[in-house]
């Protein structure tokens, strides 16, 4: 028999996005699989809309505002499949992702055997997303994959992997203690439980730029830089439990100062603990450069403010970007819907 695939949902203030993302899960082209949805104590339509799928087998469960790691969590325990497939509530697969990277296993292949696939970027439509190569697009063991990740600051989102269940039990639940960089910790422990990963190319999902509202948005959250530091801490003790070499050190020197700027200098305690890890790993961390057209506002108008440019206007951009993307594809709806009713009022003529 296929195996079970288990589509989860975690969904929090997500009416905007969860009918695509359900959308994109019942229409997998994998025909055994379970959507489950956990609507996380929403104040808006979230769980009306997601029970509005009910026709089509999708399982809706609703609890108090619990965190996205014990969303998923709970997800995970209603689930029975043999395999799972996390999508976040404003993201999407195509259509045939799943069925693409089941088809990639060898009879030989271990069931710890890690599945990923490329992510591509999109605002609104799916017609302008993008798919930037990396250097984890390709079939690579756990410290090689980790080494990658840390030494060039390259990630892929949860919803890129599949996981067998052995896998996942094998790495256990999401930290509910961490608010930032959560499936980064979660599927680094993954990593650590796999035998390697496969890239399969044509196994594609959608991610979508959502704004300062997504999870993975910093800004000044306190929290959130204490939830960031403590995983990359974590990081740190996984890829050095794998191997611990030079370039290992040197891949964790690069982490720590690709991260530092995120701490620096708003959380001098954040910094020394910063410090204090890259003298373990046989290192200094440089106070962060600005690109150049930010670091003259630095001079003038100090670290903070120069900082704040180099935070906001990129914000900024995107947020143009994303109403232009939104504008063209309300467009191009109405549009679609028109010379569909074009077409039907022909054939009733003829």
């Amino acid at each position: 028999m296929k195996p079970l695939v288990s589509i989860l949902i975690p969904a929090y203030n997500a009416e905007e996005w969860i009918a695509e993302a359900i959308q994109s899960a019942i229409g997998q082209t994998w025909q055994r699989k379970e959507v489950i949805v956990v609507n996380d104590g929403s104040t808006d339509r979230t769980g009306e809309v997601a029970r509005g799928f009910a026709a089509h087998n999708v399982k809706v469960v609703s609890t108090s505002n619990q965190g996205m790691c014990a969303t998923i969590n709970t997800a995970y325990r209603l689930s029975q499949g043999d395999y799972i497939q996390e999508l976040d509530a404003d993201d999407l697969l195509a259509p045939d992702k799943i069925e693409k990277q089941l088809a990639a296993l060898r009879e030989t292949d271990s069931p710890r055997l890690l599945l990923s696939g490329p992510r591509g970027f999109f605002y609104y439509s799916r017609k302008r997303a993008w798919f930037p190569q990396t250097c984890l697009w390709q079939d690579l063991t756990p410290v090689e994959w980790l080494l990658r990740s840390m030494g060039q600051d390259q990630a892929m989102q949860n919803s890129t992997w599949l996981v067998s269940r052995e896998l996942a039990e094998a790495a256990g639940p999401w930290d509910e203690t961490l608010h930032y960089d959560q499936d980064g910790e979660y599927f680094s422990r993954v990593l650590l439980a796999s035998v390697g990963t496969r890239f399969v190319p044509e196994a594609r999902m959608f991610h979508r730029l959502s704004g300062t509202q997504r999870v993975s948005f910093i800004g000044n959250s306190d929290k959130k830089k204490e939830s960031l530091l403590r995983s990359m801490k974590l990081h740190i003790q996984y890829v050095r439990s794998l191997e611990e070499s030079e370039r290992v050190r040197k891949a964790c020197l690069a982490y720590l100062q690709n991260w530092y700027q995120q701490f620096y200098p708003e959380r001098p305690d954040l910094v020394a603990e910063m410090q204090a890890l890259a003298a373990q790993c046989q290192g200094h961390l440089e106070v962060p450069s600005l690109r150049w057209k930010y670091a003259w506002i630095r001079p003038i108008f100090g670290w903070k403010a120069a900082k704040w440019a180099a935070t906001a206007l990129p914000a900024f951009k995107q947020a143009c970007l994303g109403c232009w993307d939104k504008a063209m594809f309300r467009l191009e709806d109405r549009q679609g819907a028109t010379s569909q009713g074009v077409a039907v009022g022909r054939t009733r003529e003829d």
